[in-house]
Order: C-alpha cells, then structure tokens, then sequence
C-alpha cells in the first residue's frame, strides 16, 4: 500500500531533517551509524514512507535529541503513521491531497471549470467522473463517487474547515449532466453558500483578463503554526504541491487578486439562483 504522508507526517520529516542537519551529518554518515540504507533516511526526511515510531527514536537517540521533544516527536511519528479513511480507497486517490485536505482548518480555491469537489452533488459527480476519467466499467465509477461523498464529510464536521471556493461564471452556464443535474447542483450551491463556513464567489463574464487565467489551484492552511501552507496544483498529468515560501505567496497573491475581481458573496448567491432557474 502507497503510503500517502499526513500533515504531521510532513511535519515530522521536516523535524527530523532539521535535527540531522544541525548536526552537520550527511545522510550517509547516519545512515553507516544506524547501519540502515541511505534511501531509508532520505525517505524518512521527504515523507516517502510510513514513519515507525521505534525508528524515529533511533533517530533521535544518535543526535542525542532529550525530551520533552523527543517524546513529542516519538508521539507525531505514531499520529503520522495512523492510517485515515482514505487509505481504504487508495484506487481512487492517487496522491497525498486527500490526506493533506483532510487536517486543513481554511481551504481556498480557484477553478475555472468545475464545482469543487466537495461542493458536488452525486449526480453532478458522476457525470463529471464518467466524462473526464475515462474510466472501463460502472463499478470504477461508483467507486469514485462513494469515495467524493466520504472525502464531502469534511464539512459536517464540528472542526469543519473554511471553504472559500471562487469558479468562473462559465462553470454555471455549461449544463453537465442530464436534464435537472445542473438545476439541482446550483441550488445545492445556494444552499451550501448559507452555511457559516462556506464562501462561494463567481467570476463574472465582465471580467476580462485576470490572475486566474494559468488554471485552477488550491491553498490549503493549518490551525498549528508549525505546518505552512501548501499550494496545490491539480493537472491531467500530475500534481504539483508548492511549499516554499515565494511560491506560497504568489498563489496567495493570485487568489486575492481573483477574489477582488469576482463577484461579492451576496451579488454571486443572486447569479446562481437565477442561473438555477434558468437551468433546464
């Protein structure tokens, strides 16, 4: 089983890097004292592999790290090795975005071409997933439609995220699905867009070249100050997580420029209700 890397995951690998380099060891120097692989403390330090608890303390020990932080971190690597809902559907999510959207407490995105996911009725979901994943049989789609509505009990959650989706004005006119799908996917929207921890904004028409034009992306932030953000680029040929500060920035940057140019939360509730109403 792939293992997907949590947001303590990725925190705990840049903790133990950090120690390592303190120390001005070489991966190899730890490596030939633990007498482990070199790979082995790489895939540590980058989050690649499942973080064992007693190796973690091995770690530890060789650069002499005391407690309280030791225990703290012994217990991190035991949380980042706990194994989330979504380890059960590991045919469906071929990445870590589910694992890392899973702990995030504020949730921004841009998209230009579709509801966001989480936002999606079933019946809007499965004619997205039937046209764009091409996928062999109607198993493999019922497959990926339970696991959308799993990964949608994020925002029924007493610790549920803020989610501020922005989409283009495009992705109310374009009828997906048969007769009534569209209908019923936008006045979800309206509803959703009365929740206290849901902002939805459109794009209008009106306007003409913007920051969003380079496609769709998601900025994902957590309540512990010690995990940064992370800027995530979706594509048919890969993912993308950004993590540096420069390029944290520049998403943020380009998301708050989209939203000044997008509708205000009440004017785009009004421009999905009449989009609603005029949907067939």
């Amino acid at each position: 089983m792939t293992y997907r890397p949590t947001v303590r995951g990725r925190r705990l690998a840049r903790e133990i890097r950090r120690l390592r380099e303190e120390q001005k060891l070489t991966l190899q120097e730890v490596a030939d004292r633990l007498d482990w692989s070199r790979a082995t403390i790489s895939r540590l330090e980058t989050g690649q592999t499942r973080p064992k608890p007693g190796d973690i303390a091995d770690i530890l020990d060789l650069y002499g790290v005391p407690s309280p932080e030791r225990d703290s971190l012994i217990t991190l690597a035991r949380q980042a090795g706990q194994r989330g809902w979504w380890t059960a559907y590991q045919d469906v999510f071929a990445g870590s975005y589910v694992a890392l959207e899973d702990e995030a407490s504020h949730i921004r995105t841009w998209d230009p071409q579709l509801i966001h996911g989480l936002l999606q009725t079933e019946q809007y979901a499965r004619a997205v997933i039937t046209a764009g994943r091409l996928l062999p049989n109607p198993e493999d789609i019922e497959r990926r439609i339970s696991a959308r509505k799993h990964r949608q009990g994020l925002l029924n959650r007493d610790t549920a995220p803020q989610l501020h989706v922005i989409f283009d004005e495009g992705v109310l006119r374009r009828q997906i699905g048969e007769e009534g799908v569209m209908r019923a996917q936008l006045e979800s929207l309206v509803a959703a867009a009365e929740r206290p921890t849901i902002t939805i904004q459109v794009l209008p028409y009106s306007t003409r070249e913007h920051a969003g034009l380079d496609g769709r992306f998601t900025i994902l932030s957590y309540p512990d100050p010690a995990d940064p953000d992370i800027a995530y680029v979706e594509g048919t040929m890969g993912d993308v997580y950004l993590e540096s500060a420069e390029a944290i920035a520049k998403h943020r940057d380009r998301f708050d420029l989209i939203k000044a140019a997008a509708l205000s939360t009440e004017e785009s509730a009004h421009l999905i209700a009449e989009a609603a109403r005029s949907s067939p």
